[in-house]
């Protein structure tokens, strides 16, 4: 788990762009952040096994 102290950083609004800081929005993960659904791979994955996430569904081939 992230520190409260970074995710609040991290969610309050720039100076600058380059210094935004992706984040999941649910652990607060800085590292594997899918930027369309603002979630790490992880969380990303047990939300859509629990069909949370409408239009995603588990791969097979």
């Amino acid at each position: 788990m992230a520190r409260k102290a970074k995710i609040e950083r991290a969610n309050k609004k720039a100076k600058f762009s380059t210094r935004e800081e992706n984040r999941c929005k649910v652990c607060g993960r800085p590292h594997g952040v899918l930027r369309k659904f603002e979630l790490c791979r992880i969380c990303f994955r047990e939300l859509a096994h629990q069909g949370k996430l409408p239009g995603i569904r588990k791969a097979s081939w």
